[in-house]
């Protein structure tokens, strides 16, 4: 650390590293914290979670007995041990909670007045934060598995939403309509997410085991349609080309800078994209157990270098290197199979939900401090830069 630090200062180290070095090594000392709880209100499975990217201070959770919670995630006691509180929640007295199953929620990316939620009620509802009442609500004919905003929009206010239809629709939260189709998959779809890079492009995830590509802006179809065989078996068997998984594909994620896409599905594979080519990048990360039917929320690290993925696999979150599908370390807390994760960027914490109806909070480790009692020598000696290396001496001999 202070080599790094030295470093910096000297200008012989890019500025960023060492703040890359110090939230890699917290996400890579990442546990469960005693000292930390979240308070233990719900009483079904928890679907959904979601931190506002503003302050990074609340947290949203979907449930499937259609409540939604939000939580303050600030140590305002500023004790040792605490309890995340929840400040609220869409409980089954008010008057417009969801009647089923919360399968996704999310904040408005921009400021923490609004979030929206969706359900297997075959509804989208956009909340007013204040007054927890719907500000505005569409109907859809089918099951909504996934609905997603795009974080860097500016010239569109579009949510992207998947259903049991194999359309994909995009409701306008500016006028209140959902006019807008895509059409191309098959099955129902079960995963959504918005580039954060290009405001237009649109990543979808069916059943039908294919991941497409969309430009919103053009109605003549989608981009590209990924394939797990990057064309090579395209001539020999037209049924397997362009599918992104053997299986159905229920989890979408993309990386920070939006320059590559993460994909899931149940044939237990997850997949790295070039999301510029549509290239399968082949990074082998082994077997990723997945049995869920529905919509799988994992997550990617943020600011570290490597870049981590958080992927729920059945009751355990398994931690692996983005970009060489090295498997770090496993979280083990939960007492049934995880449906959902995610990070904080500002301290590298990690929630995860879960269907025993816990949220649990993963929390790096911190330093080890060194009694002053301990000798240098007895230290672990580090690599120190050359620039540093003190060859003054004090000796007469040496001229």
């Amino acid at each position: 650390m202070l080599g790094l630090i030295s470093a910096r200062q000297a200008g012989l180290d890019d500025p960023a590293r060492l703040r890359w070095a110090e939230r890699t090594r917290r996400v890579l000392s990442l546990e469960l914290n005693k000292d930390r709880d979240v308070e233990r209100i719900h009483r079904s499975g928890v679907n959904t979670l979601d931190i506002e990217p503003v302050e990074g201070r609340y947290m949203l959770s979907g449930v499937s007995d259609g409540v939604i919670v939000l939580y303050d995630l600030e140590n305002l006691s500023r004790k040792p041990s605490y309890t995340c509180k929840a400040l609220f929640s869409v409980g089954r007295s008010h008057p417009e909670v969801h009647k089923f199953s919360v399968e996704t929620v999310q904040w408005y990316p921009h400021d923490t007045g609004m979030f929206t939620s969706s359900s297997f009620d075959k509804t989208l509802k956009i909340w007013d934060t204040n007054t927890l009442q719907p500000a505005d609500i569409f109907h859809f004919e089918g099951t909504v598995y996934s609905h997603h905003m795009s974080p860097v929009a500016t010239q569109h206010c579009l949510i992207a939403v998947g259903t049991k239809s194999p359309k994909v629709q995009l409701c306008d939260l500016k006028s209140g309509s959902s006019s807008h189709i895509l059409q191309g998959h098959r099955q129902e779809v079960l995963a959504v997410a918005w580039s954060p890079r290009h405001e237009y492009i649109l990543a979808t995830g069916s059943a039908d085991g294919r991941v497409k590509l969309w430009d919103v802006r053009r109605a003549s179809g989608c981009l590209s349609t990924l394939d797990q065989y990057n064309g090579e078996k395209s001539k020999a068997s037209s049924e397997a080309a362009n599918t992104a998984h053997s299986g159905r594909v229920n989890g979408l994620c993309y990386t920070n800078d939006g320059l590559h896409l993460l994909t899931i599905g149940t044939d237990d594979r997850m997949r790295l994209w070039n999301s510029s080519t549509g290239e399968n990048t082949l990074v082998n990360y082994g077997k990723v157990c997945n049995e869920s039917r529905k919509g799988l929320k994992f997550a990617v690290s943020c600011g570290c270098n490597p870049e981590f993925a958080f992927v729920p696999c059945g009751s355990i979150i398994a931690v692996y290197t983005v970009f060489t599908g090295e498997l770090i370390t496993v979280l083990r807390g939960h007492y049934s199979a995880v449906n959902c994760c995610v990070f904080q960027p500002h301290f590298q914490d990690l929630y995860s939900g879960s269907k025993d109806c816990n949220i649990l909070a993963w929390i790096p480790a911190p330093r080890v401090a060194v009694p002053d009692d301990i000798s240098d020598k007895s230290l672990p000696q580090q690599h120190l830069n050359p620039a540093y290396e003190d060859a003054w001496s004090s000796s007469d001999d040496e001229g």
